[in-house]
């Protein structure tokens, strides 16, 4: 993911929205296993593809960031690059240093009940996560709180968005050119992925994550861009993006790679929830799912990291959980989600920004006023 560390602007909640639902799919596709044995084999199929909704993520902060920052940091130029990226800082890695030390605390409580911790916790590279550099290619395997791959990489994302700001003002391109643009971009990430032997978006993650957050990421500021010239006339541009999106979902059952199928697909979804997400009639943006959305990060971060535990706790067989003990732990990850967004997400967020505004001596880039997860 989850996902991105992005403010929604006010006036598009359904952004917010499905960022909600993203995080629960992955939620869903992370405990799947656990409930095959009750599901019926279509089901368990497109849960199984639940790690894509970070493919969302990735785009949706691009274009996020892009709406809200992108034209500040150019009028500011690189200067105001510290400005934002302390920012960034200050929005994702409380809660991952959170999560981060609630790991190490339980690999302690494993090893001093007399159980070896597994190799997924190594103390060597707690460096790297602290940096949230452990998945830049420096390693060879997902470690500690695996869903942080994402943040690492969205960080990664965030440093190049100034350079991308200053370099590329998308809005000299014409529509054909960005159109173009973001079917090169999908094109670059499969031709990477298909010379390193990877069918799905899902493979080798500690060697592809990396490209596909940063290409993902860069189609998320040229829909943006696309969105800005089309969102005063929306309702064309949006039937056109959703058939471009249903064009793409359904070469990829006829066979398209996943690799290329899967990124348009979101593109085309991406623009059409953009251009209708100022209608009330919208359900993404309806207060439950804006909510969702809003705790969205923290519940990315927390419940992997929370399923571990909670199997030493209540479940013998991993294989065959009971449906009751699915549902317990899906209303845990839910009031996890709920405090660690109230009670550390936020006000971190809001003490690191005053210290951070006091070390730039105010020259800071303002937050948006409605925050949405990740």
């Amino acid at each position: 993911m989850a996902t991105a560390a992005i403010e929604a602007r006010a006036d598009l909640p359904a952004l917010t929205g499905i960022r909600g639902i993203a995080a629960w799919i992955v939620v869903l596709y992370h405990i799947r296993m656990g409930a095959a044995w009750a599901l019926p084999p279509d089901a368990l199929s497109i849960l199984s593809k639940g790690y894509l909704a970070v493919d969302l993520f990735f785009m949706l902060s691009g274009f996020v960031l892009w709406l809200n920052y992108s034209g500040r940091l150019r009028a500011g130029g690189i200067g105001e690059a510290p400005a934002f990226l302390l920012r960034r800082i200050a929005r994702i890695w409380p809660l991952h240093l959170v999560m981060l030390m609630s790991a190490m605390a339980f690999v302690l409580v494993v090893a001093a009940t007399g159980r070896e911790p597994s190799d997924h916790y190594p103390w060597s590279e707690l460096p790297l996560h602290l940096a949230l550099m452990q998945n830049w290619g420096l390693t060879d395997a997902l470690t500690w709180n695996d869903p942080a791959w994402s943040i690492s990489c969205e960080f990664a994302a965030y440093l190049t968005l100034p350079l991308l700001a200053l370099a590329a003002d998308w809005r000299r391109f014409g529509t054909p050119a960005l159109c173009g643009l973001l079917l090169l971009l999908a094109l670059c990430l499969s031709a990477l992925m298909a010379a390193g032997g990877a069918t799905s978006l899902g493979e080798q993650i500690p060697r592809f994550g990396l490209p596909r957050a940063l290409l993902e990421f860069t189609m998320g500021t040229v829909i943006c861009t696309l969105w800005g010239r089309f969102r005063q006339a929306p309702r064309r541009a949006a039937i056109i993006a959703l058939a471009a999106s249903a064009a793409a979902a359904a070469a990829w059952f006829a066979g398209l790679s996943e690799t290329l199928a899967v990124p348009l697909m979101f593109a085309g979804l991406l623009m059409t929830v953009a251009l209708t997400a100022g209608s009330p009639r919208n359900p993404l943006g309806r207060p439950l799912l804006h909510y969702l959305g809003e705790i969205s990060y923290a519940t990315y971060l927390c419940h992997f990291l929370l399923f571990i535990a909670f199997k030493l706790v209540f479940i013998d067989d991993a294989a065959h959980v009971p449906l009751p003990l699915i549902g317990l732990f899906l209303l845990l990850v839910l009031a996890a989600s709920i405090a660690l967004h109230h009670l550390v997400e936020r006000p971190a967020q809001r003490r690191l920004n005053r210290a951070f505004d006091q070390l730039l001596r105010g020259r800071s880039i303002p937050e948006r006023s409605s925050p949405a997860g990740s």
